[in-house]
């Protein structure tokens, strides 16, 4: 008894392999609390912000960060490393406005407003918070052209075909 691994047990009762993985980890570090059913959370922007840096400080995986914090979703650590990384970080805290399929991007992207201060008279922060959000736009743009170019090559094969 005893001697049957992780994969051995998901299935024999039928259950996905990342899961019981992600239940075992919870009950070695929280115990019976960590298997417990929770209300939805909302977490602030400090507690965040102390699980990316334990995350990034220990090089933790998202797996390992979220059993270690009682997160029972891992995949929300990875958005808020990601708004964090867009500099959106304050954008994490509000709830989704609506469950199930995103809507579609539009092509277009929302004016940005150019700020009537010169560029003398900006911190440096300022003027680097702008740059990154320059590339993201670009980098946005490049991503935008390159779908509708595959949209139209895959359009085209279709036609040839017919």
């Amino acid at each position: 008894a005893g001697k049957a691994g992780l994969r051995d047990v998901a299935h024999r009762h039928d259950v996905d392999f990342s899961c019981l993985r992600q239940w075992v980890a919870a009950y070695q570090i929280h115990g019976v609390a960590g298997l417990q059913e929770k209300k939805r959370q909302r977490y602030s922007d400090e507690f965040k912000l102390t699980v990316l840096k334990r995350m990034h400080d220990e090089r933790l995986s998202l797996r390992q960060t979220a059993a270690l914090f009682d997160i029972r979703q891992f995949g929300i650590i990875g958005l808020w490393q990601r708004h964090y990384e867009e500099g959106a970080f304050d954008a994490s805290s509000k709830p989704p406005t609506k469950a199930g399929r995103p809507r579609k991007m539009t092509t277009a992207l929302p004016p940005v407003n150019a700020p009537s201060i010169d560029d003398e008279s900006r911190s440096r922060d300022e003027l680097l918070a702008e740059v990154k959000q320059l590339r993201m736009e670009v980098d946005y743009l490049k991503k935008l052209d390159a779908l509708a170019q595959k949209k139209q090559r895959i359009a085209q094969q279709k036609k040839r075909k017919s």
